[in-house]
């Protein structure tokens, strides 16, 4: 089984890191050549609550800076207190379109679920979805895991996946919903944006957060 990090967990290396060399988050952000400010905690979530994520580019960039090796971060990442696991069931979405694996409300049901370790904790209701195609990049590329709720409340810009009458299955972002139809906004500018009639959705659910 494969084990997924959390964003507390790569928050708290980065801190550890800087700590070991004796710097603030910022103090380390401006050492990697980065903004001040790209490590503040106040960074770290959005007004709404959405999880803010360190890019690969950064963090290869303190890396560099500090002299650290990837395996000193991962190490850091081990020790950041969330070792206990979370198994939730997992299946790819071109797989989940296909009968069978959800029951009306988008709650994982039934057989031929694999299985996944987390480490962070979501909700007993939560499942994770392997990411295909790429109408969701750069934000989700194909191979990204992401872990879902069907329980969790959706507002305007939540990121979602949503399965049609159709058996078509999708992440986007929510736009807007209406009595009559919900609008969704395609990451990838590559791909229109959608605008779905009640009656062809058959679930909605929101994305907590992503293994990239």
């Amino acid at each position: 089984m494969t084990d997924i990090l959390s964003h507390a967990q790569i928050w708290a290396a980065i801190d550890a890191l800087g700590e070991r060399y004796g710097l603030t988050p910022s103090g380390l952000a401006r050492k990697a050549g980065l903004d001040p400010t790209t490590f503040n905690r106040s960074k770290r979530e959005t007004a709404t609550g959405r999880q803010r994520w360190p890019s690969t580019e950064s963090i290869a960039k303190v890396l560099q800076a500090t002299g650290a090796s990837l395996d000193d971060f991962m190490a850091l990442v081990s020790a950041s207190g969330e070792a206990r696991r979370y198994t939730r069931p997992l299946i790819g979405m071109a797989q989940a379109g296909a009968g069978g694996f959800f029951d009306d409300s988008g709650f994982a049901v039934g057989a031929g679920w694999d299985e996944i370790d987390i480490l962070a904790e979501a909700d007993e209701h939560s499942y994770a979805l392997e990411i295909a195609g790429d109408s969701m990049a750069p934000l989700y590329r194909e191979g990204d895991i992401v872990i879902v709720s069907p329980a969790a409340p959706i507002r305007r810009g939540d990121r979602v996946v949503v399965k049609t009458t159709a058996g078509e299955i999708m992440a986007k972002e929510l736009k807007r919903q209406t009595a009559r139809s919900i609008e969704l906004r395609s990451i990838n500018p590559a791909y229109p944006d959608r605008v779905v009639p009640r009656e062809d959705v058959s679930w909605m659910a929101r994305i907590l957060w992503a293994s990239q």
